[in-house]
């Protein structure tokens, strides 16, 4: 990644948008641990159960937005399931930004 740092990393990831709430990733919790390194971004993506039916889309939307920054970059995602504040928290903030 030529000139990108970290800083640039985090700020394209917080533009990656929830695609059934009105809310970042990275404001509902749901993105942690993000390092990048030489060419390499490493992140955790913490979702309320393991098998949501977005999570491929979520997915690809955190690739995608990596790629755009700088297409030779690698994302690897580790995926955990929320803790129960965790969750609760995105349960709150999922009802208030819910877009159907």
């Amino acid at each position: 990644m030529s000139g990108t740092s970290q800083k640039d990393v985090q700020r394209a990831l917080s533009k990656v948008m929830h695609p059934e709430i009105n809310y970042s990733l990275i404001d509902l919790g749901m993105l942690e641990n993000v390092v990048y390194e030489e060419g390499k971004v490493n992140l955790t993506l913490k979702l309320p159960f393991l098998q949501v039916p977005v999570k491929e889309l979520i997915i690809q939307s955190i690739k995608q937005a990596i790629v755009d920054l700088d297409g030779g970059t690698q994302v690897e995602i580790n995926i955990e399931q929320m803790s129960e504040q965790e969750l609760t928290n995105f349960k709150k903030m999922a009802k208030e930004g819910w877009k159907f």
